[in-house]
């Protein structure tokens, strides 16, 4: 008679301390588990209803500006500091952390504060200021003195425009800045009159922005709808792209040197390679009113844009409807977006004079997480991954409470793109096979590409 006898070590189950985790001894042979995908279906289904149950984006609201907020500024080499600009001239430096102003300048400029940017380098505290007055002022909470009354900072250096400003961007290494007025002005910091000026047929420039990767591109973008991309070696322009609608804002990614992202009043943002202009790479396409601002994650995976809907909005880059809306019943038009360094928040600055702070994700929890906790989220996410396209998973993973406005728009404006599409079939059923050939959605809102 043959005896079997079941041994097992003390290793495989027993605790190294009291507080350790039980060992569990599994068996992962699938014919053992016939109803594992089921299981995995319920948790996968149950962690997409917790994370929109826990979604919670909205951390604070800094309150202090009398007027609307229209400009911010980031540092990147501090995280807890952000410059706004008002339209009563007023310019703000905030705390995130105390969520509390560390600095103001009650009467920068005398109109609205159009363009705010710190100085680059890390070892100072110097910051930009441009305002419809016409003026460029440099500021320091250390250099800076103060008026008579103690409260009215004076600013370190001025320069004199010829008309209104309307943007700002300091250079990466070099002693020098762009403005953005009729034309696009280059500043030297030690002179008091641009050191060159670069236009080719914009009335007015909406936006100026500096690559921060390839340090001698210059990208703008102005009234007559165009975007142009600029040389500071040569002085001279590289490509221009004239486009359907005028564009608001410019992003450069700060990842891919060529990338840049822009806004535009046609309700949507665009992605360009500037290698290859001649259409987006990208085309974001939710909001139902102009886009005021765009800006990329520190990653160059991500963009956040702000608009006159009154909403935030999160992208994949890749992809073209957003992730995630944001909004509050009380946040009127939005003027500038941003996200902060560390990746893990957006700023947004709206027309109710008030500077709000948002999680990035918004049921991410905050604070310090345990292993077993990270272990767990790891896991969820993986599992809705997994899931996503499962409709009941979807559907937990897409729902959204959007106000009532929006969505009203969002009807009427599918009604009349839908509309003009079949309006276009008819038009291509009824005449010459040929004559009118279809264009991508990618090259529908560019007109033309130029280069030098």
């Amino acid at each position: 008679m043959k005896v079997k006898a079941l041994s097992r070590s003390t290793e495989g189950y027993s605790r190294e301390t009291k507080n350790s985790i039980h060992k569990m001894p599994r068996n992962t042979d699938p014919s053992l588990h016939g109803f594992e995908r089921a299981r995995e279906y319920k948790r996968a289904l149950n962690s997409a209803k917790l994370e929109r149950m826990f979604a919670k984006p909205f951390v604070a609201g800094l309150s202090g500006h009398i007027d609307g907020i229209y400009t911010l500024g980031k540092n990147p080499w501090d995280l807890d500091s952000v410059l706004t600009g008002s339209g009563d001239g007023e310019v703000r430096l905030w705390s995130l952390s105390a969520q509390e102003t560390a600095w103001r300048a009650p009467e920068a400029h005398r109109g609205i504060v159009k363009g705010v940017c710190y100085v680059p380098g890390g070892k100072t505290d110097r910051f930009l200021s441009v305002g419809t007055d016409r003026l460029a002022k440099v500021w320091s909470r250390a250099e800076s003195a103060y008026m008579k009354d103690g409260v009215t900072p004076e600013p370190v250096a001025t320069y004199q425009g010829k008309s209104a400003f309307s943007s700002v961007d300091h250079h990466r290494n070099r002693p020098m800045f762009a403005t953005g007025a009729s034309t696009v002005e280059i500043w030297d910091v030690n002179r008091s009159e641009p050191v060159s000026n670069l236009a080719w047929g914009a009335d007015s420039i909406n936006a100026v922005r500096m690559n921060q990767t390839e340090v001698n591109v210059l990208a703008s973008c102005g009234t007559d709808r165009s975007i142009i991309l600029y040389d500071l070696r040569t002085s001279s322009p590289l490509a221009k792209v004239v486009m359907t609608l005028s564009t608001n804002a410019i992003a450069w990614n700060p990842v891919e040197a060529f990338t840049f992202a822009t806004a535009s009043e046609d309700h949507n943002a665009y992605i360009f390679d500037m290698r290859r202009m001649d259409h987006a790479s990208t085309v974001l396409k939710d909001h139902v009113s102009a886009v005021m601002d765009i800006d990329y994650a520190p990653t160059g995976q991500e963009l956040v844009t702000g608009a006159y809907d009154r909403s935030v909005r999160l992208w994949d880059f890749s992809k073209g409807h957003s992730r995630d809306i944001y909004t509050t019943k009380r946040m009127q038009r939005v003027f500038c977006v941003a996200y902060t360094m560390d990746n893990n928040y957006v700023l947004s600055g709206s027309d109710d004079s008030n500077l709000r702070i948002w999680r990035a994700r918004a049921s991410e929890r905050a604070g310090a997480k345990s292993q077993r906790e990270r272990g767990a989220m790891e896991y969820a996410d993986k599992l809705k991954d997994r899931y996503k396209y499962v409709p009941e998973v979807r559907k937990v993973l897409r729902q959204r409470n959007i106000p009532k406005g929006i969505k009203s728009a969002q009807r009427t404006k599918n009604l009349m793109l839908s509309s003009r599409k079949n309006k276009e079939e008819n038009q291509r059923k009824h005449s010459k096979p040929g004559s009118m050939p279809r264009v991508p959605e990618r090259n529908k809102p560019i007109l033309g590409v130029t280069h030098k």
